[in-house]
């Protein structure tokens, strides 16, 4: 149970509280830090499924674990940004990624109570999803549009970002949908 891809994912778990405490430290640099812990965790993601694959390390832990930890660091990133900025441009589009993944994880465990796991398998445009997601998050998380009297605007591209993910999360979950559909109507 303990491989590297299993420990990776554990370890983006744990990094879930660190990264909402790091992110409310009254520090100058505090929201990029989280943006930073937000980053590793990111890369944890992507690193864990990687070495299970290549090292044939895939466990049923693993592939339960893999998605949770995604839905905590996203989900507590989403509701940090709604809160900090107050503002419907990132609020809306922030509470729409929220519902969807609660929407496709309650689907994903329908399906699964009932032997049909393999019709809401991850697709091509829902990886992208997640890569527009986090990208958007550290982003918006990082609170810099100018570092060293340098305009970045992370901030901005990260909103934009934000609304590339929402539109790739809608269609991701209609294709979700559209699988699950014929079972859902036999039901």
């Amino acid at each position: 149970m303990w491989n590297i891809p299993n420990i990776l994912t554990s370890l983006r778990v744990f990094l879930v509280p660190v990264f909402v405490t790091v992110y409310f430290l009254d520090w100058q640099w505090a929201h990029q830090c989280a943006a930073f812990i937000l980053f590793l965790a990111a890369v944890t993601d992507y690193l864990d499924g990687y070495l299970a694959r290549k090292l044939g390390q895939m466990t049923p832990f693993g592939a339960f674990l893999d998605p949770v930890a995604d839905k905590l660091i996203v989900a507590a990133a989403l509701l940090l940004i709604c809160h900090s900025y107050h503002d419907p441009i990132i609020t809306i589009p922030a509470v729409i990624l929220l519902l969807r993944e609660i929407f496709i994880s309650s689907l994903r465990e329908w399906l699964g109570s009932r032997g049909l796991s393999a019709t809401a398998k991850v697709s091509f445009v829902g990886k992208l999803k997640t890569t527009a997601q986090l990208m958007a998050l550290v982003g918006i998380v990082s609170d810099l549009e100018v570092f060293m009297g340098f305009p970045i605007y992370w901030v901005t591209l990260g909103t934009g970002m934000l609304y590339v993910a929402t539109i790739l999360s809608v269609w991701s979950m209609v294709s979700y949908v559209r699988a699950a559909w014929p079972h859902l109507r036999s039901a």
